[in-house]
């Protein structure tokens, strides 16, 4: 009988041993972290956990929070830098970040979706940092196990935190991390928090990761998205940041991670092109057309960077880039893959050679291929007004318009404006007008005072005297510093005898300024055709001292 509970004895005391986890093992995983400001200064000391072998790790966030820098002290007393962000989340104070390292010692993060590897009433052991050595052991009773966003869990366990340990991991009877410990509300709690490891583990960069207010804080470099789609979105949204600097670094990174994709030639081509770095740029083009699976689109692209080349920076000489090269390059792109946008691009270089009749017909070729957009009839518009061919110019402007059906979408109110111009330039003044209601119809908080202004000269034009006196009135409203405006309401205020209205109108433009001839000349005929004489012929005399061409004709007149 003492035989048998001796046994029973060992098995317990053996059952109890192989259920507690390797505790010395496991603290080889855990690291001490620090962060800094761009000064140097030390924002805050934590921990971590690396969960991978290549130096990927996870915390807490808030250490993080405006970091420029980072560094871990592992369990050998080694010291390593942060390099990279991997993925954050703010509302549950975790990130995900890689450590500049060659191999990690990493504990198996907990994969049990159903209670995240520690259920209500288990027990789970908190692993400290510790410096060569085994840490204390340090138990707790997990009193609830709350799921979030489906399959993660959110812990609350019963044990007082010990200093100095917000980081560090909570580990299973398996020895697998099951959530990361959280800031406690209040010192010396006898409740301590941790969220899902998995959770942590699981964080990943996505294309608009880089707008993430909790990683913006943070001005260490951001890893790119493993998903090339997501990883071309951030490549996207990093060149409409200000920050040229930090999107150059994507750049960069962006080639290294995907040597075989156009995207990062092209990005960093175009930055090249912006520092004149014509060579550099070329090289990157030559590359990606030699790396592309779409040649079409490298060859487009190298076309369109030539072409913007030579467009903006014109002044700078780089010999082997010219307008005959960018379109080539179109011409390759079309003949790979017969696109319209390739021949459409080709089309605007022959414009900008003034190969005015050579464009027109690039554009009248993707008409007649079916290709009848706002777009490309407003160009072959633009290449008939430069051949001095009116007629087809308005032509092709209405066949532009006419893309679009009544009533018109906001789509079609460039295309309007533009034939509004046309028709003043042609002298077609009622149907210019008639596009400008039209426009301001459509974009009725983008017209401004000079709309307005451009308008009444159109209706002046068209006999249209009140509804010009309108419109610059509503100039005037707009920017009643501009003694234009005030000049020419009184104008046509006194071509259409409203004589009153017009010395109100001339004598605030004076106001405005006392040198601007215009104001006395229409002020002195205004009182002229009144009958006032004296004082008219006066203000006229003014005009002409102030150099008016005008006024001595008028004083020529009304003197006698």
């Amino acid at each position: 009988m003492k035989h048998i509970l001796l046994v029973l004895c060992a098995a317990l005391i053996a059952l109890n041993t192989y259920a507690q986890p390797d505790l010395k093992k496991a603290a080889k995983s855990v690291f001490t972290l620090k962060t800094f400001d761009t000064d140097g200064n030390m924002l805050s000391s934590t921990n971590g956990v690396f969960i991978g072998t290549g130096g990927e790790a996870i915390s807490n966030l808030e250490a993080f929070n405006g970091a420029s820098k980072a560094i871990i002290i592992d369990s050998q007393g080694k010291e390593y830098a942060v390099e990279c962000i991997l993925g954050a989340n703010d509302m549950y104070d975790v990130i995900k970040f890689r450590v500049a390292t060659k191999r990690s010692t990493a504990m198996p993060v907990s994969t049990d979706t159903l209670t995240g590897g520690a259920k209500a009433g288990s027990t789970v052991w908190l692993v400290p940092y510790s410096a060569k050595k085994t840490p204390e052991k340090i138990e707790g009773k997990v009193s609830k196990a709350e799921l979030f966003l489906s399959k993660y869990t959110y812990y609350t366990i019963d044990m007082e935190v010990p200093d100095n340990t917000v980081g560090c991991p909570f580990i299973n009877d398996k020895g697998e991390i099951v959530g990361i410990l959280q800031q406690p509300a209040q010192t010396h709690s006898s409740t301590s928090y941790a969220v899902s490891a998995k959770f942590a583990a699981d964080m990943q960069m996505k294309g608009l990761s880089i707008n993430d207010k909790a990683l913006r804080n943070i001005k260490i470099k951001k890893d790119l998205p493993d998903d090339i789609s997501q990883a071309i979105l951030t490549l996207f949204m990093a060149a409409n940041a200000a920050d040229s600097t930090a999107y150059k670094e994507v750049v960069d990174d962006f080639i290294k991670k995907f040597p075989n994709a156009t995207d990062g030639y092209t990005a960093r081509a175009q930055l090249n092109v912006n520092i004149n770095k014509f060579d550099d740029a070329a090289h990157d083009m030559e590359q990606a057309i030699k790396v592309a699976d779409k040649k079409d689109d490298a060859h487009y692209n190298y076309a369109r960077i030539i072409f913007q080349k030579e467009i903006n920076k014109n002044s700078v000489s780089y010999p082997k880039w010219s307008l005959d090269k960018a379109a080539e390059e179109a011409e390759t792109a079309f003949k790979i893959n017969p696109i319209p946008v390739y021949k459409q691009l080709k089309g605007q270089i022959l414009y900008a050679k003034k190969d005015y009749d050579d464009a027109y017909n690039t554009y009248k070729e993707l008409i007649a291929d079916g290709n009848k957009t706002a777009d490309i009839y407003y160009e072959a518009a633009k290449c008939r007004e430069a051949a001095g061919d009116t007629a087809t110019m308005l032509s092709l402007l209405d066949s532009a318009v006419n893309t679009f059906d009544k009533p018109y979408l906001k789509a079609a109110a460039p295309y309007i404006l533009v034939r509004a111009q046309a028709l003043i330039a042609t002298g077609k003044y009622r149907q210019a007008v008639m596009d400008f209601n039209e426009y301001e119809a459509l974009m009725p908080t983008s017209v401004n005072d000079n709309f307005y202004y451009i308008r009444s000269q159109a209706e002046v034009e068209g006999r249209m005297f009140q509804q010009a006196i309108n419109d610059l009135k509503k100039a005037i409203s707009m920017n009643p510093a501009n003694t234009l405006y005030h000049a020419e309401k009184a104008s046509i205020e006194v071509r259409v005898g409203l004589y009153d209205e017009a010395m109100a109108s001339a004598k605030e433009c004076i106001r405005l300024d006392a040198e601007y001839s215009d104001g006395y000349l229409f002020l002195g005929l205004a009182q002229c055709l009144k009958g006032n004489k004296t004082e008219g012929t006066a203000n006229l005399q003014k005009a002409k001292e102030l150099g008016d061409p005008q006024a001595q004709s008028l004083i020529d007149q009304y003197s006698k």
